[in-house]
């Protein structure tokens, strides 16, 4: 399989993930709206909102932050690399992104590690927190696919630049 293929099979699946993200991100707005109404108009909050919230968002954050690498929506600093040359802003963005990925990676292992070890479960609805520890792991890993075709794209560019 060649580079270009591998590339397009990480960003389908990133894709995917951001899907699975977006569809958790519904149900949290609507939960969150019964919520706030339910206290207004009830004086009576709704039982496990605030756990289930919290849930909801850890998966739409982890399973969307590979999508969000791959669309470039993170937020960057261009104040220092708009003033180098395009060369050194490769380089630049080599060296950034080799640093994200030992990063990512250590919190991929942890992610796991963590995973496997967690046995508790959420105070109100008795939830099991593994699953939502191993999302880590998992997002972690779709985020390092990212940066790692990110990176391979960046040196690439710079090799083209040298020939």
């Amino acid at each position: 399989m060649s580079w270009e293929k591998g590339e397009k099979r990480i960003h389908q699946l990133s894709y995917c993930l951001g899907l699975v993200a977006l569809a958790v991100l519904v149900p949290l707005m609507v939960l969150t709206t019964a919520d706030v109404v339910s206290r207004a108009v009830f004086e009576k909050p709704i039982p496990g909102s605030l756990e289930l919230s919290q849930y909801m968002l850890s998966v739409f954050i982890l399973l969307g932050a590979a999508y969000t690498q791959q669309v470039k929506g993170h937020v960057g600093v261009q104040f220092f690399t708009s003033r180098l040359s395009p060369r050194r802003r490769l380089l630049c963005q080599i060296l950034t992104t080799g640093l994200c990925l030992f990063i990512v990676s250590i919190m991929v292992w942890q992610g796991f590690v963590i995973g496997l070890e967690e046995k508790t479960v959420s105070d109100m609805l008795r939830i099991p927190q593994a699953p939502f520890r191993l999302l880590v792991a998992v997002g972690g890993a779709f985020l390092w696919l990212e940066l790692f075709a990110d990176l391979v794209t960046a040196i690439r560019k710079v090799k083209r630049g040298k020939r």
